[in-house]
Order: structure tokens, then sequence, then C-alpha cells
């Protein structure tokens, strides 16, 4: 009986979870330590059976979580475990741009030496060349805002985004 509760605890907790809420509490979280902590509780349910975005998102979220933990083993450790989460759900979907963004976003903001970066250049493309192809006009001026905030995109690439 304790089992059935308890899964049917993370159904309904998984229920609960909104992928706007998740896109803007990530952005928050990138900033801010008490969001980062906030969304790690939020999406400690998620499963790798989950909606592979919430996936990745758990991913980031654990991998920004990295630089908050006291010493380098704890936080190599963590941020590790963060990336097993986004190249999870990059291996089961590899053509969800949310899913790109987000590896996207945490190889362009984690230090070189953690050498975690192979897929900068890829995953840019990608988005670039899927961007006009996003149904979602929420998720599209979503990652327009990334892109055009980015010091990691060129005028040119930014241009290509101002153009849809």
């Amino acid at each position: 009986m304790k089992l059935s509760f308890l899964f049917l605890s993370i159904f309904i907790l998984s229920l609960d979870l909104n992928i706007t809420e998740v896109r803007n509490n990530y952005k928050e979280a990138v900033i801010s330590k008490s969001k980062t902590f906030v969304l790690s509780d939020d999406l400690k349910g998620i499963t790798k059976n989950d909606d592979q975005r919430f996936v990745a998102y758990k991913g980031a979220v654990t991998a920004l979580t990295a630089k908050y933990q006291k010493g380098a083993k704890l936080k190599g450790q963590t941020f590790k475990d963060g990336v097993k989460w986004i190249e999870y759900a990059v291996s089961q979907n590899s053509s969800d741009i949310e899913i790109r963004f987000v590896r996207l976003s945490i190889q362009q903001n984690s230090p070189k030496f953690l050498g975690y970066n192979d897929d900068i250049e890829a995953d840019k493309i990608f988005l670039l060349k899927n961007f006009n192809q996003i149904k979602s006009s929420e998720l599209k001026k979503y990652l327009k805002g990334y892109i055009l905030e980015s010091e990691n995109f060129t005028e040119d690439e930014k241009n290509v985004i101002l153009a849809e």
C-alpha cells in the first residue's frame, strides 16, 4: 500500500509541473542560488521515464547546483550527475530543440576545465537551423531571448533569429 501511495504521489507531483514554469524558473536559477535549489526541489521527482524536456532541465539544474557545493570532489560529482541527465535526454530525443538548448546553455556556461563543451557548435547550428520550425510561440520567444542575450552567438547568428 505504501508503495502505491509513493507512485501516486510522484505521479501527482509530475502533473503539477508546467513546462512554462520550469523554463522561467530555469532562467532565474542560472543567476540565483535560491532559485536553483527551489527548481532542483521541484524536479527531484522527475525520472528518466518522464517527459525528456523535464529530464534535461533536471540535469541542467543539478549541474547548476554544483557551484554551490562544498569541496571540489562534491562539486565535480554533482556536475557529472547533471550532465548524465542532460545527455540521457539528448540520447532519447536528439531532435527536440528545447533539449538541445538546455545542453547548449550548460555547455556554454560551464568552465572550460570541466571539459563539457564538445557539442556547442553542433547545438548552435541545430538551434539556428530549426528555429523557424518551432510551433510554440512561447518557446520561440524563450529561445530567441536566450540567443539574443548570449555572448556566444555572433551578430550574424542573432540576425538569423531576428529575421524570423
